[in-house]
């Protein structure tokens, strides 16, 4: 017994501290001792899961649930997720959602869960419904709230709902967290009402209850992103040496700034037949905080065997996420950070670089509620600095990598999206296909903060959205000036 709890002490402070990997071999030998521990199975599929084990966790959380873990309903839950997000198997993760609320039918974060799924699979009134019945059984439930606020479309100031929203802000019980997300509905809200100057307000105490509740992890240093975007260029000064043709193409990279096109542009080539949307894959972030830490200068280390390893394992994570697929995009917008990593993995690579009008694109951006870790986003000056250092970066990467990068304009897109269709297709060495035009009506996930624009037919509405914001927009206009279109 005494073996049994030194084991499992050992194992828990491994978790807690973040060594997952030591953590994972630590329950590996306690249950391989002791399996039927239901709990340490369940703490095996949380460390599987931070690995991106995710085959292995789902088995680990299946375990934990055979061998009577106490609230299934959570670990149903958790292996939602992992279908959902990672598996990218969402007829599975309803099914693990159903199965949580046949167990606990008031379980609001599975129920959460599921409208957040029907959101991600464009079933606005499934959604609805969803947070609705959260709404009869918790009433004063403000993340349900908001979500329901952004299924929904609204035709003036004065409807019920925009007074919801604005009745919780004033609720002095509710967390800095909770009236963030409130706020942030509130302010989409009545902007789709053309209260434009109100909805500026709603956003600028949205961002600032995001700054109370993330604490710390809220600032933005300025001078350490450029230091940040110094060490990228400097550990990358020049494009690889050229290798020997890989027998199967690698993926489609399109990056950007967050909210610049790169789901819209997404969206279009997977209606392709010989494209399959990846959406945001995690492996290249991953790599980049576990395996190649500190970035960039061990990422700029990696011989050409080191290289061809890690290509193979992302050209098997690929495999396994979409078997049989022929060509993969990875949609991850951050990614342009990564560019030279990524074309040292994969040489013969295509960038699909998503910009968008600077103004556009940084109100885009302040009106979302994002991670802490995009603390440049709480502020629309930091967010033209944070802008301003990407595209320092970006014109690195084209003098290393012009040939191989082709800038996407969402402006661009929505006016002449025939033309602007083609030359991407014909960046990307393919033939044009009717159905990229289409996109509206396909049936994927789609996992971003774009989940209903890429539902509807193209439209120009958000291209010049800043003109309504001007005033609000002047200092963040001036740090950008020499960025900025000569035609306002």
């Amino acid at each position: 017994m005494a073996d049994q709890v030194a084991l499992l002490r050992q194992a828990g402070a491994l978790r807690q501290a973040g060594r997952f990997a030591e953590a994972e071999r630590a329950y590996v030998e306690a249950l391989r001792r002791w399996p039927h521990m239901a709990d340490s199975w369940y703490n095996l599929g949380y460390v599987q899961r931070q690995l991106g084990k995710y085959d292995a966790a789902l088995h680990a959380y299946q375990q934990a649930i055979d061998r009577g873990a106490s609230q299934p309903e959570e670990i149903r839950l958790n292996r939602a997720v992992i279908f959902a997000d990672h598996v990218h198997d969402d007829a599975a993760a309803e099914r693990e959602l159903r199965e949580a609320l046949r167990l606990s039918p008031r379980y609001l974060p599975a129920l959460l869960n599921l409208g957040n799924l029907q959101e991600d699979r464009g079933q606005r009134g499934e959604a609805r419904a969803c947070y609705e019945r959260v709404l009869e059984l918790a009433p004063r439930d403000s993340e349900a709230l908001a979500r329901l606020a952004n299924v929904s479309s609204f035709k003036d100031a004065s409807d019920p709902l925009i007074a919801r929203l604005q009745a919780a802000l004033d609720r002095p019980d509710l967390a800095a967290a909770e009236k963030a997300s409130a706020a942030f509905a509130l302010g989409r809200a009545l902007d789709s009402t053309g209260a434009f100057g109100a909805a500026f307000g709603a956003y600028t105490r949205a961002n600032a209850f995001s700054r109370a509740s993330f604490g710390a992890a809220a600032r933005y240093d300025r001078a350490a992103q450029e230091r940040f975007i110094d060490r990228i260029i400097a550990a990358f000064p020049q494009a690889p040496a050229p290798s020997a043709t890989h027998a199967k193409r690698a993926p489609v990279f399109i990056c950007g700034m967050f909210r610049s096109g790169s789901t819209l542009t997404e969206q279009i080539l997977a209606g392709h037949p010989r494209i399959t949307a990846g959406g945001e894959l995690a492996f290249l972030p991953r790599l980049v905080q576990q395996r190649l830490a500190p970035f960039p200068e061990a990422a700029a280390r990696l011989d050409a065997a080191a290289a061809a390893q890690l290509a193979g394992e992302y050209r098997a994570m690929l495999e396994r996420s979409f078997p049989g697929a022929d060509l993969v995009t990875d949609k991850r917008p951050d990614n342009f950070l990564y560019i030279g990593l990524i074309k040292r993995l994969f040489p013969e690579a295509k960038i699909v670089h998503t910009v968008r009008h600077p103004l556009d694109n940084i109100l885009s951006i302040y009106f979302l509620h994002l991670d802490p870790s995009m603390s440049y986003a709480l502020d629309l000056e930091d967010a033209a600095h944070y802008y301003r250092e990407y595209r320092r970066l970006m014109r690195h990467w084209k003098k290393l990598f012009g040939d191989d990068i082709l800038d996407v304009s969402y402006d661009d897109l929505v006016r002449n999206p025939e033309a602007e269709v083609g030359a991407l297709l014909a960046f990307l060495g393919l033939e044009w296909s009717d159905a990229c035009l289409a996109f509206q009506a396909r049936k994927n996930s789609v996992k971003t903060a774009s989940v209903w624009q890429v539902r509807e037919p193209l439209y120009q509405r958000a291209s010049g959205r800043w003109r309504h914001y001007a005033t609000q927009l002047a200092p963040a206009a001036a740090y950008l000036e020499g960025l900025l279109p000569t035609q306002m």
